[in-house]
Protein backbone atom coordinates (compact mmCIF):
# COMPACT_ATOMS: atom_id res chain seq x y z
CA UNK A 1 0.00 0.00 0.00
CA UNK A 2 1.08 3.14 -0.92
CA UNK A 3 0.58 5.93 1.84
CA UNK A 4 -0.62 9.60 0.69
CA UNK A 5 1.40 12.33 2.75
CA UNK A 6 1.14 16.01 4.26
CA UNK A 7 3.98 18.12 4.97
CA UNK A 8 5.01 21.55 5.84
CA UNK A 9 7.97 23.51 6.30
CA UNK A 10 9.68 26.31 8.09
CA UNK A 11 12.94 27.55 8.46
CA UNK A 12 14.18 30.55 10.27
CA UNK A 13 17.47 32.62 10.50
CA UNK A 14 17.15 32.67 14.66
CA UNK A 15 17.85 35.69 16.86
CA UNK A 16 21.41 35.80 16.99
CA UNK A 17 22.77 34.77 13.24
CA UNK A 18 22.39 37.51 9.97
CA UNK A 19 22.39 34.83 7.55
CA UNK A 20 20.24 31.75 7.51
CA UNK A 21 22.93 28.57 6.48
CA UNK A 22 19.37 26.01 6.51
CA UNK A 23 17.35 25.06 3.48
CA UNK A 24 14.60 22.22 3.12
CA UNK A 25 12.55 21.48 0.84
CA UNK A 26 10.42 18.50 -0.43
CA UNK A 27 8.13 16.83 -3.81
CA UNK A 28 5.25 15.44 -2.31
CA UNK A 29 4.41 13.52 -5.52
CA UNK A 30 7.69 11.25 -5.11
CA UNK A 31 7.63 11.41 -1.14
CA UNK A 32 10.75 12.77 -0.67
CA UNK A 33 11.73 15.17 2.00
CA UNK A 34 14.81 17.10 2.59
CA UNK A 35 16.60 19.32 5.32
CA UNK A 36 19.98 20.75 5.08
CA UNK A 37 22.07 22.91 7.54
CA UNK A 38 25.53 24.26 5.52
CA UNK A 39 28.94 25.33 7.28
CA UNK A 40 31.13 27.68 5.80
CA UNK A 41 32.53 31.04 5.67
CA UNK A 42 31.25 33.90 3.13
CA UNK A 43 28.04 32.83 3.38
CA UNK A 44 29.46 29.26 1.47
CA UNK A 45 27.34 27.21 4.04
CA UNK A 46 23.72 28.52 2.39
CA UNK A 47 25.19 27.72 -0.88
CA UNK A 48 25.96 24.13 -0.11
CA UNK A 49 22.78 23.81 2.04
CA UNK A 50 20.57 24.74 -1.35
CA UNK A 51 22.80 23.14 -3.98
CA UNK A 52 22.17 19.61 -1.72
CA UNK A 53 18.54 20.25 -1.42
CA UNK A 54 17.98 21.01 -5.44
CA UNK A 55 20.35 18.20 -6.22
CA UNK A 56 18.65 15.59 -4.24
CA UNK A 57 15.58 16.30 -5.18
CA UNK A 58 16.38 16.77 -9.39
CA UNK A 59 17.84 13.66 -8.80
CA UNK A 60 14.62 12.30 -7.37
CA UNK A 61 12.59 14.12 -10.47
CA UNK A 62 14.92 13.01 -13.51
CA UNK A 63 12.70 10.57 -15.74
CA UNK A 64 15.50 9.21 -16.80
CA UNK A 65 16.23 7.44 -13.50
CA UNK A 66 13.96 4.44 -14.04
CA UNK A 67 15.94 2.40 -11.25
CA UNK A 68 19.20 2.55 -9.82
CA UNK A 69 20.52 -0.85 -8.38
CA UNK A 70 20.50 -1.69 -5.00
CA UNK A 71 23.83 -3.57 -3.63
CA UNK A 72 24.69 -5.14 -0.25
CA UNK A 73 20.98 -6.05 0.74
CA UNK A 74 20.15 -1.94 0.46
CA UNK A 75 16.38 -1.73 -0.47
CA UNK A 76 15.49 0.38 -3.65
CA UNK A 77 14.48 3.42 -1.64
CA UNK A 78 17.58 3.54 0.15
CA UNK A 79 20.16 3.18 -2.79
CA UNK A 80 18.53 6.11 -4.48
CA UNK A 81 18.77 7.99 -1.94
CA UNK A 82 22.18 6.74 -1.61
CA UNK A 83 22.81 7.79 -5.22
CA UNK A 84 21.19 11.53 -5.04
CA UNK A 85 23.28 12.05 -2.08
CA UNK A 86 26.90 11.15 -3.85
CA UNK A 87 25.48 13.46 -7.05
CA UNK A 88 25.03 16.31 -4.84
CA UNK A 89 28.18 15.57 -2.39
CA UNK A 90 29.82 15.87 -5.92
CA UNK A 91 28.07 19.01 -6.94
CA UNK A 92 28.80 21.11 -3.65
CA UNK A 93 32.49 19.73 -3.70
CA UNK A 94 33.13 20.79 -7.84
CA UNK A 95 31.55 24.08 -6.65
CA UNK A 96 34.01 24.55 -3.72
CA UNK A 97 37.08 23.57 -5.74
CA UNK A 98 36.06 25.83 -8.23
CA UNK A 99 35.88 28.90 -6.25
CA UNK A 100 38.43 29.25 -3.80
CA UNK A 101 36.18 31.67 -1.33
CA UNK A 102 33.98 28.66 -0.79
CA UNK A 103 36.45 25.81 -0.01
CA UNK A 104 35.74 23.72 2.38
CA UNK A 105 32.29 24.55 2.96
CA UNK A 106 29.40 21.62 3.59
CA UNK A 107 26.15 20.92 5.11
CA UNK A 108 24.55 18.16 6.88
CA UNK A 109 21.78 16.28 5.36
CA UNK A 110 18.79 14.22 6.53
CA UNK A 111 16.39 12.47 3.75
CA UNK A 112 13.72 10.64 3.85
CA UNK A 113 12.18 8.78 0.94
CA UNK A 114 8.48 6.89 1.09
CA UNK A 115 7.90 3.43 -0.08
CA UNK A 116 5.21 1.01 0.33
CA UNK A 117 5.11 0.50 3.83
CA UNK A 118 8.17 2.14 5.31
CA UNK A 119 10.39 4.81 4.52
CA UNK A 120 14.05 5.08 3.88
CA UNK A 121 16.67 7.90 5.80
CA UNK A 122 19.85 9.22 4.41
CA UNK A 123 22.11 11.69 6.90
CA UNK A 124 25.11 12.87 7.35
CA UNK A 125 26.01 15.64 10.56
CA UNK A 126 23.77 16.66 13.06
CA UNK A 127 20.12 17.20 11.58
CA UNK A 128 17.87 14.61 12.94
CA UNK A 129 15.18 12.55 12.41
CA UNK A 130 11.89 11.71 14.84
CA UNK A 131 8.92 9.53 14.55
CA UNK A 132 6.28 10.36 16.66
CA UNK A 133 4.09 7.80 16.84
CA UNK A 134 1.03 7.21 19.44
CA UNK A 135 2.33 9.83 21.69
CA UNK A 136 6.00 8.65 21.33
CA UNK A 137 8.66 10.72 20.15
CA UNK A 138 11.46 8.72 18.76
CA UNK A 139 15.07 10.07 17.67
CA UNK A 140 15.76 7.93 14.07
CA UNK A 141 19.12 9.53 13.34
CA UNK A 142 22.27 9.53 15.51
CA UNK A 143 24.34 12.84 14.96
CA UNK A 144 27.65 12.45 13.44
CA UNK A 145 29.24 14.93 16.09
CA UNK A 146 32.55 14.37 17.76
CA UNK A 147 30.72 14.50 21.17
CA UNK A 148 28.36 11.83 19.96
CA UNK A 149 31.39 9.74 19.00
CA UNK A 150 32.57 9.92 22.32
CA UNK A 151 29.12 8.36 24.14
CA UNK A 152 29.03 5.62 21.67
CA UNK A 153 32.87 5.20 22.30
CA UNK A 154 32.24 5.16 25.81
CA UNK A 155 34.66 8.11 26.71
CA UNK A 156 31.82 10.51 27.76
CA UNK A 157 28.16 10.00 29.52
CA UNK A 158 24.95 10.59 28.02
CA UNK A 159 23.59 13.22 30.14
CA UNK A 160 27.18 15.23 29.73
CA UNK A 161 26.75 15.31 25.45
CA UNK A 162 24.12 18.04 26.05
CA UNK A 163 26.32 20.78 27.60
CA UNK A 164 29.36 19.91 26.44
CA UNK A 165 30.97 22.47 23.62
CA UNK A 166 32.10 19.83 21.11
CA UNK A 167 28.14 19.33 20.53
CA UNK A 168 27.98 21.11 17.28
CA UNK A 169 31.51 19.95 15.86
CA UNK A 170 30.31 17.33 13.86
CA UNK A 171 32.06 14.45 12.12
CA UNK A 172 30.27 13.96 8.63
CA UNK A 173 29.21 16.59 6.34
CA UNK A 174 28.27 16.41 2.64
CA UNK A 175 30.58 18.25 0.46
CA UNK A 176 33.55 18.56 2.12
CA UNK A 177 35.35 15.68 0.42
CA UNK A 178 34.84 14.15 -3.23
CA UNK A 179 34.03 10.36 -1.61
CA UNK A 180 30.75 10.69 0.96
CA UNK A 181 29.73 7.33 3.33
CA UNK A 182 26.17 8.57 4.55
CA UNK A 183 24.46 6.75 6.98
CA UNK A 184 20.92 4.85 5.86
CA UNK A 185 18.38 3.46 7.32
CA UNK A 186 14.49 1.90 6.70
CA UNK A 187 11.65 2.48 9.24
CA UNK A 188 7.94 1.09 9.11
CA UNK A 189 5.45 3.38 8.28
CA UNK A 190 1.54 3.56 9.77
CA UNK A 191 -1.15 5.89 9.09
CA UNK A 192 -0.90 8.35 11.66
CA UNK A 193 2.46 8.66 11.63
CA UNK A 194 3.96 12.09 12.02
CA UNK A 195 7.83 12.87 11.17
CA UNK A 196 10.14 15.55 12.04
CA UNK A 197 13.15 16.84 9.90
CA UNK A 198 15.23 19.26 11.96
CA UNK A 199 18.38 20.94 12.22
CA UNK A 200 20.26 21.46 15.36
CA UNK A 201 19.06 24.89 16.15
CA UNK A 202 15.94 23.40 17.25
CA UNK A 203 17.09 19.55 18.33
CA UNK A 204 19.31 21.24 20.93
CA UNK A 205 16.96 23.50 22.87
CA UNK A 206 13.60 21.86 22.61
CA UNK A 207 12.99 18.65 24.77
CA UNK A 208 11.25 15.61 23.16
CA UNK A 209 8.31 16.54 25.94
CA UNK A 210 7.27 19.36 24.73
CA UNK A 211 7.66 19.01 20.82
CA UNK A 212 5.36 16.36 21.56
CA UNK A 213 2.95 18.67 23.33
CA UNK A 214 3.45 21.48 20.52
CA UNK A 215 2.78 19.02 17.54
CA UNK A 216 -0.16 18.08 19.77
CA UNK A 217 -1.91 21.29 19.88
CA UNK A 218 -3.00 21.40 16.22
CA UNK A 219 -3.80 19.58 12.91
CA UNK A 220 -2.18 22.62 10.84
CA UNK A 221 1.47 21.52 10.33
CA UNK A 222 2.31 25.11 8.92
CA UNK A 223 1.63 26.11 12.46
CA UNK A 224 3.30 23.36 14.39
CA UNK A 225 6.31 24.28 12.30
CA UNK A 226 5.86 27.95 13.18
CA UNK A 227 5.47 27.25 16.73
CA UNK A 228 8.16 24.96 16.99
CA UNK A 229 10.74 27.68 15.76
CA UNK A 230 8.89 29.86 17.78
CA UNK A 231 9.75 27.92 21.02
CA UNK A 232 13.07 27.06 20.06
CA UNK A 233 13.94 31.23 19.59
CA UNK A 234 12.09 31.33 23.16
CA UNK A 235 14.49 28.70 24.77
CA UNK A 236 17.64 30.82 23.70
CA UNK A 237 18.50 28.86 20.40
CA UNK A 238 21.59 31.24 19.24
CA UNK A 239 21.80 29.28 15.59
CA UNK A 240 19.49 28.98 12.09
CA UNK A 241 15.89 26.97 13.34
CA UNK A 242 14.66 24.79 10.88
CA UNK A 243 11.55 22.03 10.49
CA UNK A 244 9.57 20.46 8.38
CA UNK A 245 6.95 17.66 9.36
CA UNK A 246 5.47 14.69 7.27
CA UNK A 247 2.40 13.67 8.33
CA UNK A 248 1.88 9.88 7.32
CA UNK A 249 -2.52 9.18 6.05
CA UNK A 250 -4.40 6.28 4.52
CA UNK A 251 -3.83 6.07 0.95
Amino acid sequence: MRFSVQAAGKTDVGSVRTNNEDNFGYDLERQIFVLCDGMGGEAAGEVASRLAVNQILAFMSDPSIVEVQSQNQVIPESARLLRAIQVANRAIYEEAVANPKRKGMGTTVVAVLLGEDSFSVAHLGDSRLYRIREKVVEQLTTDHSLVMEQVRRGLLPSEEAAPSYMQNLITRALGVSDIVEPELGTQSARSGDLLLLCSDGFSRFVPEEMTLELVSESNDLQHCCESLIETAKRLGSDDNISCVLVRIVTA
